[in-house]
């Protein structure tokens, strides 16, 4: 079985939409990313850190969908990262209430003996030297390495996020992004831009509008699948992610006929995510239920 090594955030959340509030719940881009994987044949593995608080209960669920949680590092008196936001009306709207990095401050990832030579690696929205270290610490070179990344980090670390995309093979962003890191307003010619900072692939996450996939001489698009009410968007383009690596982890090459078929598959996973608060729908998803799902939006 072919390895995947995740790095990312695992937290608590507490999220407000038009639909009500969650409470504290489990979150994390991290998280997120390792409930996806899980819906494939792949050993995966998920490097993060978290405090005292973080409840055993968690760790146990993401243990039980078959994801080693022993890199995850569990900070004496330390607390985990807290997030609280609120979505309004305009699910492209959202407010962030508080921030607590806590022990995310100072994290330093340690990557297992066992996943140091993945077949995929996913480099989950963190500080990019964060991204970095994790890459300096592999012995060989994954088949695909996945970034994800956010306008924060271009702000403040651009610098370090463009060593980053130079060692990567696939970044994973949405429009706004896209456009923010080329400098570019037309999304063909911000992808253009970026391909010639190092990767081999990008995809533009286009939000109700799909996704669009980008490689040298190469376009694809791909429709949203139609979700009749969403509840909750948070963590739809890590799920999006994780269901891409998924699928990727199963294949014996990665190029863009493979990478296609993956936005299909993270499509259909990240149209389940939002059906619910936080992970929710992500901790109860059916094999079965994602295979009736794909053949729908495969026939529309």
């Amino acid at each position: 079985m072919k390895k995947t090594l995740i790095v990312g955030t695992v937290a608590y959340d507490d999220i407000e939409t038009p639909y009500g509030s969650s409470g504290k719940i489990l979150g994390g881009s991290g998280t997120y990313i390792s409930l996806a994987c899980s819906c494939f044949k792949t050993s995966s593995s998920i490097v993060s850190a978290v405090g005292e608080d973080f409840e055993q209960k968690h760790i146990e669920l993401i243990n039980n969908k078959g994801v080693k949680t022993s890199s995850i590092d569990i900070i004496p008196n330390g607390k985990t990262f807290y997030w609280k936001g609120r979505y309004h009306k305009n699910w492209n709207k959202r407010d962030t209430i508080i921030t607590e990095l806590n022990v995310l401050e100072n994290f330093n990832p340690k990557v297992s003996k066992e996943f140091k030579s993945p077949f995929i690696a996913v480099l989950g929205n963190l500080h990019p030297l964060v991204q970095k270290t994790v890459l300096d610490q592999l012995t060989g070179n994954p088949k695909a390495t996945i970034l994800d990344t956010m306008n924060f980090w271009m702000d403040t670390a651009l610098d370090d996020l463009l060593n980053v995309i130079r060692r990567v093979n696939i970044i994973v962003i949405n429009d706004d992004e896209a456009k923010q890191l080329s400098g570019k307003t037309i999304l063909l010619e911000a992808a253009k831009e970026i391909l010639k900072l190092g990767p081999q692939y990008i995809i533009i996450k286009k939000g109700e509008h799909g996704s669009a996939l980008f490689g040298k001489n190469n376009q694809f698009n791909l429709k949203a699948f139609p979700v009749k009410k969403v509840i909750d968007p948070t963590g739809a383009g890590d799920t999006f992610a994780g269901g891409l690596a998924g699928f990727l982890s199963e294949q014996k090459e990665i190029n863009f006929e493979s990478l296609k078929e993956a936005m299909v598959y993270g499509t259909v996973m990240a149209s389940f995510c939002v059906e619910n608060f936080g992970t929710l729908s992500m901790e109860n998803l059916k094999k079965q239920e994602l295979i009736n799902r794909l053949n729908e939006f495969k026939k529309s």
